[in-house]
């Protein structure tokens, strides 16, 4: 379905306020009537036909950022061939060889392919938008060595300012939270806080919390950036959960048997695991709020112990990179990529390629209760 506009202009706040009533301290939702004005022009339409959700908003890191750092000072970007090598339109910052998880997941829901907010413009952001950059973490440190980077409090700062020009086209504050309550947020969040921050000799972190205490502190944080999000109207919550990242192209290439860093996998489990907790404690405490989690590790974990029936050949190497494994030195610009895309795992040092970003998309919309709990995408949505 798609936003109903009248010209009108409500702040951010406002709205919240008006999320709030709609909802009452039940949970209930509450009928409020509208002033009487002039009827909304048609419904906007980009993508030739109604998703099942309003709009899709993202939120994370270089898996899913797709040019939110293009026009920052930062070292973390995708804008130069070969990444976009399969995308229609070549390079766009996204870091794959084409698209990724959101991509796949907006097209199975009906939606357009979602714009970087650094690049909205007009109706395109009723659809949604994607806040995602590359280097981003939960911490607002984290990724600190690539200079420019947007962590999760701006992407969020810079949700508030879409609600703004929202409002700006719609037909009334409550108009736009009813919207907003169905639509999807995607959150795929703490990678870069373990990558670029936690195992980076620059950053303190290591030495002051232990594997347990780390996650713990992340997801303290995690879970109010994600009740912000709430309490700006979201009500289903998409949340992805760490892969193995001991097995990624970057950390098998400073080993030296050729094996996945057990030390780096059992890193980020308390991260997980309290992600988990955070899921149903939000579920519990926050009133009309779905969330889900989607279980990355799981996915991939599924990918490996089948990659003959997948068609993959190669799990251990980057399709596009320099050094051992292919993942000393990641992607740099104009170099030449592997020609059998759809047989790597990984396009680069650390990210995977369009074949498997669509394989998870896949299993995160429509998947069982092992890679989507409590309910997959396609449940969420449908969901009143």
């Amino acid at each position: 379905m798609a936003f109903h506009f009248r010209q009108r202009c409500f702040s951010s706040a406002l709205l919240a306020v008006v999320i709030q009533l709609l909802h009452g301290a039940s949970g209930q939702l509450v009928v409020v009537e509208e002033p009487i004005s002039a009827p909304p022009p048609p419904l906007v339409d980009l993508n030739g036909g109604d998703g099942i959700v309003p709009a899709l908003f993202i939120f994370g890191d270089s898996l899913i950022d797709n040019g939110n750092n293009n026009n920052i000072p930062s070292f973390a970007k995708a804008n130069y061939f070969p990444y976009g090598i399969d995308f229609n339109g070549g390079p766009t910052g996204r870091f794959c060889n084409g698209l990724t998880m959101v991509d796949g997941i907006a097209q199975l829901l009906g939606l357009p392919l979602i714009p970087a907010y650094s690049e909205a413009t007009g109706d395109q952001v009723l659809r949604g938008v994607n806040y995602a950059s590359a280097a981003a973490g939960i911490l607002p440190d984290t990724g600190g060595n690539f200079v420019g980077r947007i962590p999760f409090d701006q992407q969020i700062h810079n949700f508030e300012t879409t609600l703004d020009q929202i409002a700006g086209k719609s037909g009334g504050a409550v108009a736009v939270a009813d919207s907003v309550a169905r639509s999807l947020f995607f959150i795929g969040m703490g990678s870069n806080d373990y990558l670029n921050n936690y195992l980076m000799p620059n950053f303190p972190t290591r030495s002051q919390f232990n594997s347990q205490q780390f996650g713990d502190l992340l997801v303290q944080q995690y879970t109010n950036q994600l009740t912000r999000l709430y309490n700006l109207g979201g009500r289903k919550f998409v949340v992805a959960g760490l892969g193995r990242m001991g097995c990624i192209p970057s950390i098998l290439a400073q080993g030296t048997d050729g094996k996945c860093s057990e030390e780096v996998n059992q890193l980020v489990l308390p991260f997980n695991t309290n992600v988990k907790t955070m899921i149903s404690n939000l579920n519990q405490n926050l009133p009309d709020a779905k969330f889900i989690y989607l279980d990355i590790a799981q996915m991939l974990e599924d990918i490996v112990a089948n990659q003959a029936a997948y068609g993959f050949t190669t799990m251990d190497k980057g399709c596009c990179g320099i050094g051992k494994n292919r993942g000393q030195i990641t992607c740099l610009p104009f170099e030449t990529p592997c020609a059998n895309r759809d047989q790597y795992v990984f396009w680069d040092a650390f990210h995977p390629t369009e074949k498997v970003n669509l394989i998870m998309a896949k299993k995160a919309f429509a998947g069982d209760r092992t890679v989507a709990y409590p309910i997959n995408i396609q449940e969420l949505a449908s969901l009143n």
